[in-house]
């Protein structure tokens, strides 16, 4: 378990490449919310934006995933406890104002890259609700 990598895989990797060639910054492997123990792999906090990419083994892609043959009852538990933890995360995040973009490992990068651009463009490009002004003292 040490071996498996939580950032910096290889699709992640280019997929940053590709979004930061475009002029984007953002933060890696951050919290989205302080208050939630959990990371994004890519968080634009401004415009709240969240992106995951999700390994078909560990998130259990519908195209790729393959039980396991040994220990299978603990493996596909824990991938199965996995599946609930983005669904809870997704969900916690949405309430609170966030867009959740989520690709899989196997999914080409530019197109991902793309996707992610276009979506930070647009929600940069929405206006964001203005706070009331305050009279001021006169």
């Amino acid at each position: 378990m040490q071996a498996i990598r939580s950032r910096d895989t290889q699709p992640e990797k280019l997929i940053r490449r590709l979004v930061h060639a475009q002029g984007l910054r953002y933060r890696v492997a951050a919290r989205p919310l302080p208050d939630l123990r959990r990371t994004a792999d890519m968080v634009f906090r401004r415009v709240k934006v969240a992106v995951f990419i999700d390994g078909c083994y560990w998130h259990g892609c519908p195209e790729h995933y393959v039980p396991p043959k040994t220990n299978s009852d603990y493996w596909s538990e824990k991938v199965m406890r996995n599946i609930r933890r983005d669904r809870d995360t997704d969900q916690r995040l949405k309430e609170a104002g966030w867009l959740v973009l989520r690709f899989w490992e196997h999914e080409p990068s530019e197109t991902c890259a793309q996707q992610i651009a276009e979506t930070v463009a647009e929600r940069r490009s929405k206006p964001r609700d203005l706070k009331p002004e305050t009279p001021s003292a006169q």
